[in-house]
Order: structure tokens, then C-alpha cells, then sequence
């Protein structure tokens, strides 16, 4: 009973702290709203952009409509209004007009720059301030060149082998015939529309920016438990408070888990105010099983309390704990993926994210948020709780050798 009353003691005084209170609820949710909603492209549930894209061809060559016609005319309909020029000169006024927000200029015998390195790159001209839609439709354009190009060398080996074989065995060779063949299976090819790569999410569902962020300002804003737990310590050792509990009947443990609890109270309290606030002012979704959420929360909650045993463990002074805990929290942001997505990171960085306790947080919270099965956050749940346990045995050893 003892670690209890210390632990609500710890509580009141938590939600008393105005200043606190502001820190740890509300600047979440502002963040949330900021980052949520500015960096949509990051996590893909942005809308394709829309745009005027003035086209310029210096010939009427095959491989030129095949791009314009039916690549950026029909496949692409929906993102780009194509309107092409008769000239240079044409396009270069609707450029400088704002007319277009996007040109490019497709070069004559656009199919021997696959050959002839000498031959003139296609060139594409934005507007001011169009440079992520001059970048799309690079991509599309060097994508459509890359697949021309190993169309075109493909077929120039392929003549060149049937022609040697032809003559060694004395066949008759009818190279147009070969080639116009191979044009029309290829053709065919190209008009064929197959989703042959899919992205799934891990459950029914997929998890929009402002989910995503939500959940990562969660992981990150929990872990600032573990630095005013370390603070806490300090601040009671140096106010004699811990002195005079040491007087009482408490013993070293019952105090240190007294302040463990009143930690990991304090997290799971405001991960529940957090996540009504996000839902009901955001309009985010924390996903269909709230039993899953608040389970992972709960043991989150528990290795972000063990963390802040560490803290007040290894560090002798209130400043002290508050520099190297807000460092800590940043790293350990910044590598968990509170700040970007862990998908983009290179294959290291999400190795080393895996050390991180909120990056286990984070997957968890958005594969709930996705629909995900109990069984898949059996290694997670295990992975936090293992946390929590090791900081608890390595951050108690060290303040009871400290003498509390």
C-alpha cells in the first residue's frame, strides 16, 4: 500500500503542474494537427498532382505519340491536361505566361538517342515554383525512355542473332516481317494493364498521415515520462522529501516503485487524453479494437516508466536529467520514427530503429490502426515489456547502491 500512496502522490503533483499539462497534452495534438497534415505526401495519401502540361514535338515519330497519346494523354487523364504547341517559340510564351505549369520539349527522332549518344535529350522546362510537378513528369518521362530503350536494344540483338543464324543455315531471311512482329507482341504488351506490384497495408486498411503522425507524436511525447521521472528523483533528494519518506516505515523499494508507478499512471493517463482529444478535435482514427490500443499503451507506458528509472539511475543532478533525458528523447525520436517516417529510412537506420522502444510503439499503433491481429503484436508486447523490466532491475540496483 505504501508504493501506492507514493505513486498517487507522485500523480497529483503531475497533474497540478499547469506548465507540464501544456507540454505533454496539448503540444502533441498541435503537432499532430501541423505535421499531419503538411507532410501527406510522405506518406502517400496525397492526390496526384493536377496540371496543364505543355507538349512541343519536333516529329511526328512513332515513339513521340506513343508517349504523348497514350501515355500522357490516357493513362495519366486524370493528373495532366496535355496542350501542345506547333513550335518552340509557342511553348516557351505559355511557359513565361503561366499558361502551363509544366513544358517539354521532345526532340526529332526521339528513338535514336538510344543509339546515338550525340542526339538531343528530351527537355523539360517548369514554371517558377512547379519544380515537384517538373519532377513528376520527369520520372514518367525517363521511365517511358528506359522501357523504349531496352525495347529498341532488345530488338537490335534479336535481328542482328536471327540474321547471323539465317545465314548459317542458309535460310531466307525477311527481317521486316521479324521485326513488324515483334513490334506488335510488344505493342500488345505495353497495352495490357497490370497491377504486377501492390501495396498492401498490414491490415484491411490503410493508415492516412494525420493517423500516422498522431500515433508518432504519442511514442515520442511518452517518452518525455522518462525524463520528468528522472527529474522527479532528483527534485524529491533535493527538497529532503525522499529523506524524510526513507524515516517512515517505506522501505527503499517500496519508495522506488512508489515512483515507478506514479510514472507509468501518469503515461497511460495521458495516452488516453491524447488519443480522445486527437479523435474528437482531429478526427483520427485509432482503429476498431480499442483493446489492442489501450493493451500496447499500457505496456509502453511501462517501459517508458522503467526508462525514467534509468534516467534518475545515471544521472546525479534535476539538470542533469533534464539535458541528457531531452537528448535521449530526440535521438530516440528521430530514430524511431516520430519525426519520418521509418520507411524511408535506408535499411540501417531501420535496423537500428528496432533498439528504439517507440519505434515498437509506433508499428504497433498504426498495424492496430490498420486492422491487425492480436498474434502480431504478441513481439512487440514482449519486446516493450522486456524494456521496462530491464530498466527496472538495472535503474533499481543502481539508486539502492546509491543510497537513496
Amino acid at each position: 500500500m505504501k508504493m501506492f500512496m507514493i505513486a498517487a502522490k507522485d500523480l497529483k503533483l503531475r497533474l497540478k503542474d499547469k506548465k507540464a499539462l501544456l507540454m505533454m497534452i496539448f503540444m502533441p495534438i498541435l503537432l499532430t494537427a501541423i505535421l499531419g497534415s503538411a507532410l501527406k505526401g510522405v506518406m502517400g495519401d496525397s492526390e496526384m498532382p493536377k496540371m496543364i502540361l505543355g507538349v512541343y514535338a519536333g516529329d511526328d515519330g512513332a515513339l513521340a505519340k506513343t508517349f504523348i497519346n497514350d501515355v500522357l494523354s490516357n493513362e495519366l487523364s486524370d493528373s495532366l491536361t496535355i496542350q501542345q504547341a506547333t513550335s518552340q517559340n509557342e511553348l516557351q510564351i505559355w511557359i513565361e505566361k503561366e499558361q502551363v505549369e509544366v513544358g517539354i520539349i521532345i526532340p526529332s527522332k526521339w528513338e535514336e538517342s538510344f543509339t546515338n549518344d550525340t542526339s538531343s535529350p528530351v527537355l523539360i522546362l517548369p514554371v517558377a515554383g512547379k519544380d515537384l510537378d517538373a519532377a513528376f513528369v520527369q520520372q514518367i518521362t525517363e521511365s517511358f525512355a528506359q522501357t523504349a530503350q531496352t525495347i529498341t536494344l532488345s530488338t537490335k540483338e534479336i535481328m542482328t542473332d536471327l540474321a547471323v543464324a539465317a545465314a548459317a543455315n542458309g535460310s531466307l531471311f525477311q527481317p521486316e516481317m521479324v521485326q513488324k512482329d515483334l513490334l506488335e507482341n510488344m505493342n500488345k504488351v505495353f497495352q495490357i494493364q497490370q497491377d504486377v506490384v501492390q501495396d498492401l497495408p498490414v491490415g484491411e486498411k490503410d493508415v492516412s498521415s494525420m493517423q500516422y503522425y498522431a500515433a508518432a507524436m504519442a511514442a515520442m511525447f511518452l517518452l518525455f515520462n522518462a525524463m520528468h521521472g528522472g527529474k522527479s528523483f532528483h527534485q524529491e533528494r533535493n527538497t529532503n522529501t525522499l529523506a524524510r519518506l526513507m524515516m517512515t516505515q517505506a522501505s527503499s523499494r517500496s519508495i522506488l516503485l512508489g515512483k515507478f508507478l506514479g510514472t507509468l499512471f501518469f503515461a497511460f493517463f495521458q495516452f488516453l487524453i491524447f488519443m480522445a482529444a486527437t479523435h474528437f478535435v482531429l478526427g483520427v482514427s485509432w482503429g476498431t479494437n480499442l483493446l489492442q490500443m489501450i493493451f500496447i499503451a499500457f505496456i509502453y507506458s511501462f517501459a517508458v516508466s522503467g526508462l525514467s528509472m534509468v534516467v534518475a539511475a545515471f544521472t546525479s543532478s534535476e539538470k542533469m536529467a533534464d539535458t541528457l533525458g531531452g537528448i535521449g528523447v530526440q535521438i530516440f525520436a528521430l530514430l524511431g520514427g516520430s519525426m519520418l517516417p521509418i520507411s524511408v529510412f535506408p535499411s540501417l537506420m531501420r535496423n537500428i530503429a528496432m533498439i528504439t522502444p517507440n519505434s515498437w510503439a509506433l508499428t504497433s499503433f498504426t498495424n492496430i490502426m490498420s486492422g491487425t491481429t492480436w498474434v502480431s503484436l504478441v513481439a512487440p508486447a514482449i519486446t516493450l515489456a522486456m524494456f521496462g523490466i530491464v530498466s527496472i532491475i538495472v535503474g533499481t540496483m543502481r539508486l539502492r547502491q546509491k543510497a537513496v
